[in-house]
């Protein structure tokens, strides 16, 4: 009897060590299954050898097409360094304000590097890789008739992109003013040159690069609500590309290349209002 039961005992555990093996084995199948099926965790991008980057195609000097037809910009060169630390080809894909978010989540880019101002709102949907810039709204008008506080607005039209951290700090803030919304940068732009509103709303570093261009307009006001960051951005829930682009930001501002990217890319257009500490995040 002995002798049987402890057969027995041995043929239990061996079943019992068989059923283990075979859950794990479907823990790591479904764990492999959840990874292959992601198409824009870095396995993946590795595998197929390219990472699609969603950038602007019409705001320098951040992100816009020159007159030789090429992809310039400060997100423009950050995307470049991305891809050849990934060890793998760069497609870009160009976006508006507006489309961002879905571009991401229809899964027509892997990453969003398209001057990406970081928002309670914005988070709830997709998720932000640590900042590289930061910034805040500011307000461009004629020189000629200058908006310089928020009060002059009041009643009257504010030009803003749909999407922006201007429109959403505008409608919940200074519920007095009216908004007239635009789809794309250029779009806002000419409307403003064309006196379809008083003033222009957008972030402050790039309407500093737009009046030094266009000398007749004036950012009156050069900080109006809360100081923001501008991030990477990937889909809710990729902690794969996520946490790699985290690793890389953080080597990239040890290295100071963001101090470069400012200097090549940024500078140029800037008047000397504008310093490299207003934008570069600082090495901790």
């Amino acid at each position: 009897m002995k002798k049987k039961s402890f057969t027995r005992i041995i043929a239990a555990v061996s079943v019992f060590a068989a059923l283990l093996l075979v859950l794990t084995g479907c823990g790591n199948a479904k764990k492999s299954s959840s990874q292959s099926n992601n198409p824009s965790s870095v396995q993946q991008i590795k595998k197929n050898g390219t990472i699609r980057i969603a950038v602007f195609g019409d705001l320098p000097p951040y992100g816009w097409v020159n007159k030789d037809g090429k992809r310039v910009g400060y997100d423009v060169t950050l995307a470049h360094q991305v891809a050849k630390d990934l060890g793998v080809k760069v497609k870009f894909v160009q976006v508006n304000a507006n489309n961002r978010v879905d571009a991401l989540n229809s899964n027509k880019v892997d990453l969003v590097l398209a001057n990406f101002t970081v928002t309670p709102e914005r988070k709830q949907v997709i998720d932000f890789a640590k900042p590289y810039m930061k910034v805040s709204v500011g307000v461009v008008s004629p020189k000629n008739k200058a908006i310089t506080k928020a009060s002059q607005l009041k009643g009257k039209n504010l030009i803003v992109t749909k999407g922006t951290t201007a429109e959403n700090y505008f409608t919940s803030k200074q519920p007095n003013v009216n908004l007239l919304k635009f789809d794309s940068k250029t779009q806002q732009f000419n409307a403003l040159k064309n006196g379809r509103g008083v003033a222009l709303a957008d972030d402050n570093s790039y309407l500093y690069a737009w009046s030094k261009d266009n000398p007749s307009y004036t950012v009156g006001i050069k900080s109006i609500g809360p100081k923001s960051y501008i991030s990477p951005a990937v889909k809710k829930g990729n902690k794969s590309l996520l946490n790699w682009t985290n690793k890389e930001i953080n080597k990239l501002t040890k290295q100071r290349f963001f101090v470069k990217d400012y200097n090549t890319q940024l500078k140029p257009y800037f008047g000397k209002e504008v310093k490299p500490s207003d934008i570069v995040l600082p090495v901790k």
